[in-house]
């Protein structure tokens, strides 16, 4: 907890004062007693515990007092409360790897339904698009709050050559952030990417920086913002194997982490995923833990590693959850306020209760 106006806090000095003001209060009235005879005549009237009950309502009047000495210094708390309007990039490696049996049926069947299921759950202020990734990359599904288009995208996945998990990563990138006009075509195919500077082939130094937009005369870069302070939206990336083609994955990362985006990835299948008979050919599919814990690292998000079918669904019900609410600095004198006001409502009612005043 942290305080808008710390300096407020001083006048707690005060309560001391009170309770010592009060104490002094009690003696006084000591002296204007009446004298019984007995007190065997009055004890039974007063009722038990009645030396401690006729302090408690005073008592609530100095918390209800020093609440609202807290509440004026605007006391900020990191709460949990419902996410605001969110958009999801749902990035999914379509390679010819995933059709390794050692998550049954296969990594792909097993991955599109933990991923239909994922969306399925998913409330309704969250938007979704999705991606798919191979030798190239394609945008399967805009953005949208639409269930059955979604699905529909996620089953209409066609397994392809090569593994461009950089690719995927720029035009989840893409997607979320439009306005960032990265030049898709020119990174994907006619350029090489380096920490976000686009170097064309043959070593001409004429790259520009992806926070330069079009105009002719460069323009100043501009600040990369806090990693993961991007609130609106994030990547969830997933593969089953090592790239092959198309950019680094991690150098794509470090953009996205100048723009404050998460990617949280997901490492999908066995260490020994084997696919029998392809082309007539056997081989081997892992995955690259490294690349996706890297990546995932550099934009202040998750690495998870699913080995079945459970453990992925799994990881999509954490993330769902992470995505229906999120933490935050939320200010909270309404609350101190509302809890000051019970306890004085609390302290006369005890008062008109116990002695008719």
């Amino acid at each position: 907890m942290h305080f808008i106006w710390p300096e407020v806090l001083w006048l707690l000095l005060l309560i001391p004062l009170l309770v010592v003001g009060y104490i002094w209060a009690l003696r006084r009235k000591r002296t204007l007693a009446v004298h019984y005879p007995s007190l065997d005549l009055i004890r039974p009237a007063l009722g038990p515990g009645h030396r401690i009950r006729r302090h408690i309502p005073p008592a609530l009047l100095l918390c209800a007092f020093s609440l609202v000495l807290v509440g004026a210094a605007r006391p900020s708390a990191r709460v949990t409360l419902p996410a605001d309007y969110l958009t999801l990039v749902l990035a999914m490696d379509v390679s010819r790897s995933m059709l390794a049996e050692d998550v049954p049926p296969s990594r792909i069947v097993a991955a599109q339904q933990a991923a239909k299921s994922f969306l399925q759950e998913l409330p309704t202020h969250v938007r979704v698009a999705v991606v798919s990734f191979a030798g190239n990359a394609q945008l399967v599904q805009g953005v949208t709050d639409q269930k059955d288009a979604l699905l529909a995208a996620i089953d209409s996945f066609q397994l392809q050559r090569g593994t461009a998990t950089g690719s995927g990563l720029l035009v989840a990138l893409n997607t979320l952030l439009p306005e960032s006009a990265i030049d898709l075509e020119t990174m994907l195919y006619g350029a090489e990417f380096k920490s976000g500077i686009l170097s064309p082939q043959g070593g001409a130094a004429a790259g520009r920086s992806l926070d330069q937009r079009s105009a002719p005369e460069a323009s100043e870069v501009a600040k990369p913002a806090p990693v993961g302070s991007y609130t609106a939206g994030a990547v969830i990336l997933l593969s089953d194997g090592r790239r092959t083609t198309g950019p680094d994955p991690v150098e794509v990362a470090k953009w996205a982490a100048s723009k404050g985006v998460r990617v949280y990835t997901v490492a999908f299948g066995t260490p020994n995923g084997f696919i029998p008979g392809l082309e007539g050919f056997s081989f081997y599919a892992r995955v690259d833990e490294e690349a996706l814990q890297k990546v995932a690292e550099t934009t202040g998000a998750e690495f998870f590693r699913a080995t079945n079918a459970t453990d992925l669904a799994s990881i999509y019900q954490h993330l769902s959850s992470k995505f229906t609410l999120e933490r935050r600095d939320t200010e909270i004198t309404a609350l101190l306020a509302a809890a000051a006001a019970i306890l004085v409502l609390l302290a006369l009612g005890l008062s008109m209760r116990w002695y008719r005043r």
